[in-house]
């Protein structure tokens, strides 16, 4: 490595996606693009997932869930290799529909129920035309999300950074509470110990069963998508995704 320190910026490349983002619709100014290139280049590259953004107005009269699939087929993305792994963020300006898709990799760890949690986390930027910071959401969202096993909710409290804190300082605080409540010697002398068993006026107890109460309530739904949706799919190419769609 230290002979050829060229080495590690060719490796640091994706081996087949050059390019990450394609603003057909001209959403962009140049140096965000330039900015969400290097983002995604690099976040790729640890993931080994090409993290690809598509903007168009109209989907040349195509629903966009086929359109992403056509699009996969036929320009073969992928960060390892052609239709490998890649994450689709795609947006249609004309009918205002957002989608997100997982391929290979990228569909195991990005399922649907993680999409749909990435997807709700950046249509308030899109609704609001902050489509940089919406797609620069996707990237790094998608990024952390697929440091998690699949399986996982990424957004539980126990993976928080300042849950995992709070819980160590209150633990130790608590350990350190007992030690001090505990360094001035411990009482050995009980009530038992003044108690005659056999002259005792307590001779037995007992508890009475009595009754039991059993009351249902049906779980109210958790699902907290709003107008979105859609799942994965099989393209027709053969290559199966994840998938969310919604509007913005």
């Amino acid at each position: 490595m230290l002979l050829f320190p060229w080495g590690l910026s060719i490796q640091a490349e994706s081996i087949n996606q050059k390019q990450f983002i394609y603003d057909y619709a001209e959403l962009l100014t140049e140096a965000e693009v330039e900015d969400l290139e290097s983002l995604s280049s690099e976040l790729s590259e640890q993931m080994n997932t090409a993290f690809m953004i598509i903007t168009v107005n109209g989907t040349e009269g195509k629903d966009i869930v086929p359109y992403v699939e056509d699009f996969y087929d036929e320009y073969a993305p992928g960060y390892d290799q052609p239709h490998g792994n890649t994450a689709i963020l795609t947006i249609d300006l004309e009918e205002r529909d957002v989608y997100l898709a997982g391929f290979k990799k990228a569909e195991q760890y990005l399922d649907s129920a993680r999409l749909d949690m990435i997807r709700n986390k950046i249509t308030p930027d899109l609704s609001e035309g902050k489509y940089f910071q919406a797609f620069s959401g996707f990237i790094n969202t998608a990024h952390d999300y697929m440091g998690y096993e699949p399986g996982v909710n990424p957004e539980n409290i126990l993976f928080k950074w300042w849950f995992q804190l709070a819980a160590s300082v209150t633990i130790a605080g608590i350990v350190v509470a007992l030690m001090a409540y505990r360094s001035g010697g411990r009482v050995t002398v009980g009530a038992q110990d003044y108690m005659n068993s056999k002259q005792s006026g307590v001779i037995s107890k007992y508890d009475n069963y009595v009754r039991q109460t059993v009351t249902k309530q049906k779980k109210p739904s958790s699902n907290t998508n709003s107008g979105g949706g859609g799942g994965g799919g099989i393209s027709r190419g053969g290559h199966s995704h994840s998938g969310s769609r919604g509007k913005f």
